[in-house]
């Protein structure tokens, strides 16, 4: 009689067990009837095995979780098939916020890792709870009402005639000491929040780690936002463990041979550029069995098709009306109450989708994207316009309204992060999630005027680096632009793509010093070839001072660049331009900031114009003869020669220069005494002059 009380203490509800030797007796059975092999068995309480039957016939449903006999392992957790890395500090943290608190849910982005933490965490956890550790996937439920059913199956419990399953599972809880891992709630958040505070009102010793996108809002919940996998070598030198996770899976991928240690710096430039999200380099290592690192870096910059390539998005099918999915077991076991027909072929594709939504970056971010409302998404799409962290101002100026409320809601679904300073949070968005928000912006036709919108906004901020708090203008500090740099290089692209090459320019005046000052010339006249480019292609009316403007500037940077054929190809387009717009300011500072070793240049002929023009020629030939000897003393006192500046300043004729008539002369003093007045060499003129 012990024996037989340890045999049916194993089976769960609606479950029938019988030892060999009842088996034995039991021959012949029904037709229909059958005897289901489950294997050796250690009862508790004896120290012997038991071979274990199950009774199969026709009304009897057959699938059960394992027997709960002593040797049973107390847990469902999902086999992993590759190995773990990383996350040493992350699952320190968890498994204590897990010790201290009934409720703790990890939330983050999709495909940062949520459901592998947590299984690792729970794995760890087994031997804490003694009536087992039980993983739900709420992911495959497609109907709120069986979220219930959902755990109730992974139990082993059944629904009783009359009862709500809640009831039933509250009151399996009650007595028991167990943690319960509820995977992707975000498929159903309310359902399973009410699940979640039924389970841990009705039993003291429940816990419960929820994985999700969004957090539930219940009453003694700890929310842990997961962070990208680290990109930063450790301190003792140690690859981090994003390089760490590419490198495995990358030898995986290989068929185990490990990258070549010359593909190091390519391996950190990759999982840069994913932001050490786990989903993308898991993707990205698949790619390297066709490509090398190098060359998958270089792709990166189409980070969709590159990390999906090969792989077909999964677009769930319309469910058949009047039934729901569930897990296998679960729907199951609901037919069978309610005597209704298996799910079609359909239904069924709706629940692999599910499972299928870490396939490719597309579908994992499709699964957030579908639960936004129009608002939220629309900002999700306009903030892609952005390359880097932005302040709540910044998203106030995007959408020209109050951005709080769409804001939340996206950093609540962990679609873009949230990170608090002293002066205030900025968000940003992981770069994968901007590649698909980036996308969508094309397919919703808002792309001209978002980034239209970003690069007023760029325009915006460079003139407000030039001004003080005060509104006045200020000496430029380089370092204020320094973090401007990544959006107003996004705002050039754009126009020298899509937008208006004349706010490209302004812009690349904005910029003129900082690129000269940073030692990155060549930059700014890449980014003014483009802008020309983009004139050329539209017919864009640009007025002649602003070509001028930007044909001196360009020359100067020509220059700094060792470019001399092209410094003098700009600066005469300048000269030019300047003529034509009769800026005589513009044109002083043209002619003023041409280099001595083109002094003979300035005499050449001009053509033939008016006689306004002809006298303005003569004057400025006269000038240039003469040299401006302040501007070369500046030039001169900047590279230290402070002899022969002195000598060469003082043997100029400032007084010819201020003849009636001479204005060319008069501006250029100015202008060339100005900036040298500013230069190292001012304090030493000083100085030696009294």
């Amino acid at each position: 009689m012990h024996r037989a009380a340890r045999v049916a203490a194993a089976a769960h509800g609606g479950q029938v067990l019988c030892s060999a030797a009842t088996a034995r007796r039991a021959q012949p059975l029904p037709a229909g009837a059958s005897l289901l092999d489950l294997g050796l068995h250690r009862l508790r309480g004896f120290d012997d095995r038991e071979r274990l039957f199950q009774l199969v016939a026709p009304g009897l449903e057959w699938q059960f979780p394992r027997p709960r006999t002593a040797e049973a392992v107390a847990h469902n957790l999902p086999t992993q098939a590759t190995s773990f890395i990383g996350r040493g500090t992350e699952r320190a943290e968890l498994s204590r916020l897990l010790n201290g608190h009934r409720l703790v849910t990890v939330v983050g982005a999709g495909g940062a890792g949520k459901t592998r933490l947590a299984v690792e965490l729970a794995s760890r956890m087994v031997q804490d709870h003694p009536d087992g550790v039980w993983f739900v996937d709420v992911a495959a439920v497609t109907d709120p009402g069986l979220v219930a059913f959902a755990v109730a199956a992974v139990l082993g419990l059944r629904p009783e005639p009359g009862r709500p399953m809640m009831h039933t599972l509250v009151e399996y809880a009650a007595a028991r000491r167990m943690l319960v891992v509820l995977d992707t709630c975000d498929a159903q958040p309310a359902a399973s929040a009410e699940v979640i505070s039924r389970l841990l009102a009705g039993g003291r010793g429940v816990r419960v780690l929820a994985t999700s996108r969004e957090s539930f809002g219940l009453p003694g919940e700890v929310v842990w936002r997961i962070p990208p996998l680290s990109v930063e070598a450790g301190p003792d030198g140690a690859e981090s463990d994003a390089v760490a996770l590419l490198v495995d899976r990358t030898a995986a991928a290989r068929g185990g041979r490990q990258p070549d240690p010359a593909e190091s710096a390519d391996l950190r430039r990759v999982v840069r550029r994913l932001d050490g999200l786990p989903l993308a380099i898991e993707l990205a290592a698949a790619r390297l069995r066709v490509l090398s690192v190098g060359q998958l870096a270089e792709r990166l910059d189409d980070m969709l098709d590159t990390l999906d390539a090969g792989r077909d998005d999964p677009e769930p099918p319309a469910v058949e009306r009047g039934w729901s999915g569930n897990q296998q077991d679960t729907v199951d076991l609901v037919a069978a109450a309610a005597g209704g027909v298996p799910p079609a072929p359909a239904t069924r594709a709706v629940q692999r989708s599910a499972s299928e939504r870490h396939l490719t970056i597309q579908a994992t971010v499709t699964w957030s994207y579908r639960t936004l409302g129009p608002r939220s998404a629309r900002l999700l799409r306009w903030l892609a316009v952005f390359v880097g962290p932005v302040d709540l101002r910044t998203v106030e100026w995007l959408l020209d309204a109050d951005p709080l409320d769409p804001l939340s809601v996206l950093v609540d679904k962990s679609m873009v992060l949230a990170e608090p300073h002293a002066t205030g949070s900025t968000y940003r968005m992981l770069d994968p999630i901007r590649a698909y928000a980036a996308r969508r912006l094309v397919e919703a036709g808002e792309e001209q005027s978002a980034r239209d919108r970003h690069v007023a906004w760029s325009v915006h901020a460079l003139r407000r680096a030039h001004l003080g708090p005060d509104g006045r203008p200020v000496t430029l500090s380089l370092y204020s632009l320094d973090p401007l740099a990544g959006e107003l290089r996004a705002a050039l692209r754009w126009c020298a793509t899509g937008g208006s090459a004349r706010t490209g320019l302004r812009l690349a005046g904005g910029l003129d010093q900082w690129w000269r000052e940073r030692g990155l010339a060549r930059e700014g006249r890449l980014w003014l070839f483009r802008l020309y480019g983009r004139i050329a292609e539209t017919g864009e009316a640009i007025p002649e001072a602003e070509l001028a403007a930007a044909y001196h500037m360009h020359s100067l940077h020509a220059g700094g660049d060792g470019e001399f054929a092209e410094e003098l190809r700009y600066s005469q387009r300048a000269e030019a331009a300047a003529r034509q717009a009769g800026d005589a300011g513009l044109l002083a500072r043209v002619l003023a900031g041409r280099p001595r070793r083109w002094s003979t240049w300035d005499s050449s002929p001009r053509p033939s114009g008016s006689a306004g023009r002809s006298s303005t020629g003569r004057t400025t030939r006269r000038w240039s003869a003469t040299r401006c000897w302040p501007f070369t003393a500046w030039r001169s006192c900047s590279g230290g020669g402070v002899p022969w500046t002195r000598r060469r300043s003082c043997s100029a004729r400032p007084g010819r220069w201020r003849r009636p008539g001479r204005w060319s002369g008069d501006v250029a003093q100015w202008t060339c005494c100005s900036a040298w007045s500013r230069s190292p060499g001012a304090t030493w003129w000083r100085r030696t002059s009294t």
